[in-house]
């Protein structure tokens, strides 16, 4: 069992994430432990006391992992005992933060969770400040920090992270990526604009596989000189989260570059290559036609390169005669731009 801090933070948000996942990537986690037997040192620690040679080979091993993009649930959650029981609050709250923000970006955890869950570790600790209390203080300014981020209140959390953030952070830490997105986020343009392309995109391969890293991504580049950069981000975000929540603002960003910006009630349609090629994949494999009406909204769009590249999948479908038969009279049924594009690809 985990001691105070993390019990706070993560009891009221990841038990249904833990549920969900834990079994199919538990052969993963078994080689990281967390020696549970002592509960962590408070203000008796230092925040900069070293940390032992058997916690930094640990936090190295989980750096790897993420780097490898085999990210799992509850991996967060031990980086944060690991720096907790070294007397490392604010690397242990930010660890901690990092669980929750991938729980949040797959839908399994809700932001009301997410804060109750950080407001809980806050009151645990107390409103100190690092000035008072070194590691009970920094512990405390990195929640504010947090909240402060999920709350997109960038100039404050930017403040309070700045604070905790020493020179032994690697450039691609879950800090440094929290800090660089407060930049981003607050981004007008020219110089830094291109600076932070290059930093934002350096650390890709940690992130590769987290939903909300793809989301500022896209935030970022939209509406800037090249807009297939951020509908690139947007595509990601989707693909690896389509139920998330980040995935109907991504659908959005992918509406205005297609040029669909006047329909844009009609985001939600929208569908990704990936998505397209999954669901024509599921409808050949269980040789079920019907499968496909997923597609039509999207089929029923103005031309852009996501309603195209359907229906040229959708076409070469066309020379199975089950799928024709469907395609033919599903035109029956419709009308207007879904009727013209579904005549077309019965033709074959």
């Amino acid at each position: 069992m985990m001691h105070g801090l993390l019990s706070r933070i993560a009891g009221a948000a990841l038990l249904f994430f833990f549920c969900g996942a834990c079994a199919e990537n538990g052969r993963n986690s078994s080689s990281i432990k967390l020696d549970e037997g002592h509960a962590p040192a408070e203000s008796s620690e230092k925040a900069e006391s070293p940390k032992s040679a058997e916690v930094l080979a640990s936090l190295e091993r989980i750096a790897e992992i993420e780097r490898g993009g085999a990210f799992f649930p509850g991996l967060g959650l031990t980086e944060s005992g690991l720096r907790e029981r070294a007397g490392d609050f604010a690397g242990a709250a930010v660890a901690a933060y990092k669980e929750l923000s991938w729980a949040y970006g797959y839908g399994s955890a809700p932001m009301a969770q997410v804060e109750e869950g950080l407001s809980n570790a806050l009151a645990l600790l107390g409103d100190v400040s690092p000035a008072n209390e070194s590691v009970r203080g920094f512990g405390a300014h990195a929640l504010k920090g947090c909240i402060a981020f999920a709350g997109e209140e960038w100039e404050r959390a930017e403040e309070y992270l700045s604070g905790i953030s020493t020179e032994e952070e690697d450039p691609d830490s879950f800090l440094r990526w929290m800090l660089l997105v407060c930049a981003l986020e607050k981004e007008t343009g020219g110089g830094e604009a291109r600076s932070g392309r290059s930093a934002y995109g350096a650390i890709r391969a940690r992130y590769a596989f987290f939903p909300e890293y793809w989301y500022r991504g896209a935030r970022f580049f939209s509406g800037r000189e090249d807009g297939s950069i951020s509908a690139a981000y947007a595509e990601q975000c989707i693909n690896i989260s389509p139920q998330g929540p980040f995935a109907a603002e991504c659908r959005k960003i992918l509406f205005s570059h297609a040029g669909l910006s006047a329909f844009n009630n009609a985001h939600s349609d929208i569908r990704t290559k990936a998505e397209i090629e999954n669901v024509i994949r599921a409808s050949v494999s269980m040789n079920n036609p019907a499968l496909l009406e997923e597609i039509f909204p999207l089929m029923a769009l103005p031309d852009n390169p996501y309603t195209l590249y359907a229906q040229g999948a959708l076409r070469a479908l066309s020379a199975a005669p089950e799928f024709r038969r469907f395609f033919t009279e599903g035109a029956r049924r419709a009308s207007g731009r879904l009727e013209e594009r579904l005549h077309y690809i019965s033709r074959g």
